[in-house]
Formats: C-alpha cells, structure tokens, sequence
C-alpha cells in the first residue's frame, strides 16, 4: 500500500491506496516550503491527517507539491514527511503531478491554473521543457493569484464598476484596510489573492468581470504556451480555477487554434493510475 499526496499551494490531498482502490482520502491545508518550515509542516501534517494514515509503515509516500522543484526546499519537505511516516519518501513538484495525472505516459503539454500557474511540455516521462512560473509577484498568469491582484488592485483604486463594488462589499464585507491587511500581514498573500478571484465567476455577465478572467488566461498563453510547440500536441489543463473558468478556457485556445483535450480539477485520479503502473 501507498500514499500518495498532491498539494497546492491551497489544498493537499491525500490518499492511502492499494494498487487503484483508493482505501482512505483526505483533505488538508497547502504546504508549500517556501512559506512553511520544517516544524510548520510537520505539525500541519499531523494534526490534520487522519490516524489511518500512520497507522503502519507503508510501501512509499509519493508527495507532489508546489516548491518541490528546488533541491534545498525539497529536502526541507522530505525532512518533515519521513519524520511522520518513517516510510521511504519521494517528493516531486505540483507540474510533474498534472503531466503524471492528466498524461500518464502520452507526451504533450500540461498546465496548471489554481492558486499559482505553470505549464511544461512532457515526452511521456519526464519534463523536457517549463517556461518558469516566477511566482505570484512575478509571473502565474492567468492564476487565481493574478485575477484576485488585479481585481483588488482595480477595486482599491475605485477603477472597478460600481454595481461590481457594491456587490463585492456585500459578499465580504471587508474594508480597504482590512484587504491590505489580508495581502501584506498575513501568511500566505497568493491564498487570499486567489480567493478573491472565484468572486468573478458569478458576474461573468458584467463586462468588466468577463473581460478581467479572459484577459488573464490570455495573458497565460501568450507567456508560457506559445513557447512550447502548441500545435503539434494535445494541451491539458487541471486545477480549480481552469476548471471553473472552463468554459473562458476553451474560448481563448480557440484564439489560438487549438482544443483543450481535458479540464480536471485535481490530477489526483491520473497519479493513482500511474503509481499502480510504476510503481
């Protein structure tokens, strides 16, 4: 039996499987070593995964995640989950997950729009091209991050319409202090960016709403897939916000003369298939 987890920076999930029968699943909050250290993850692994999972040492955790590419914040999160599972440990990054989840073993282009963005083309393997990320500041476009930025900067500045701002003032009820409190005092400012951002999708009708989520997924095709050669293979996309803007997805491919093959919300299904393959 195995573990396998897949984390954004969000929301990890967690399942205990043996070959594809998936014997427990669990829900936790992101881990991301850039923002969290040894101890922080530790803790947020015990104290919100179920006693079933450390229960008995099992054949490996495969944990995917958001920082894993970088050697040094690699190790800081092998440290933390071999201290918990005392399991032999294999951590990889949240893009090789969506190649593995949404590919398999088929070669073509894999992207993520979730909290962060990424993209990289695959050869049915590995990872042979990533247009860097460059992270929330400096890049993830298209990325939940990149809409809530762009809408709480607009808002802030009373650039928003006004029927869009009273309606945003009544779903949370925060003040401008409040929301620059929530992007430069507080942990994890992608998290609070991001969550902003599905407010978007129940004004789509607003012109400016609609325009804000289309441009920003342009803004990801323009700056990572149009590096890749798009064209001669299939694009397939995974996480919550590619999957609730779907249907704006698929409208800007078609500006670039492509179809997307699939839309998931989570790689989760296509790892467990993949581990009962290779192991």
């Amino acid at each position: 039996m195995k573990v396998i987890a897949e984390s954004g920076s969000t929301t990890t999930e967690w399942v205990l499987v043996d070959g594809k029968n998936v014997l427990e699943r669990s829900f936790t909050e992101g881990i991301n070593p850039f923002f969290q250290t040894r101890r922080e993850i530790s803790h947020s692994i015990r104290l919100n995964l179920p006693e079933t999972f450390f229960k008995k040492r099992w054949e490996r955790v495969y944990f995917y995640g958001a920082g894993c590419a970088n050697l040094d914040k690699k190790n800081i999160l092998e440290a933390s989950l071999v201290a918990q599972f005392k399991t032999p440990i294999s951590a990889e990054s949240d893009l090789l997950a969506a190649a593995r989840g949404l590919l398999i073993d088929k070669p073509g282009i894999a992207c993520i729009l979730g909290t962060g963005s990424n993209s990289c083309l695959y050869d049915g393997e590995r990872i042979i091209k990533n247009v860097r990320s460059a992270g929330y500041i400096l890049g993830d476009e298209g990325s939940g991050a990149a809409m809530g930025r762009r809408f709480l900067s607009d808002y802030l500045k009373n650039l928003t319409p006004k029927d869009l701002c009273d309606a945003f003032h009544e779903k949370f009820k925060v003040t401008p202090d409040e929301i620059m409190d929530s992007i430069y005092n507080h942990p994890f400012p992608n998290r609070s960016l991001s969550t902003f951002s599905y407010f978007l999708k129940d004004h789509l009708d607003n012109k400016y709403a609609f325009n804000l989520v289309y441009e920003e997924l342009m803004r990801f095709f323009q700056r990572n897939i149009i590096q890749y050669d798009y064209k001669s293979y299939p694009v397939y996309f995974m996480g919550n916000l590619a999957y609730t803007y779907a249907d704006i997805l698929d409208l800007v491919a078609k500006d670039f003369g492509l179809n997307i093959e699939k839309t998931e919300k989570s790689p989760m299904q296509g790892l467990i298939e993949y581990h009962s393959i290779y192991g």
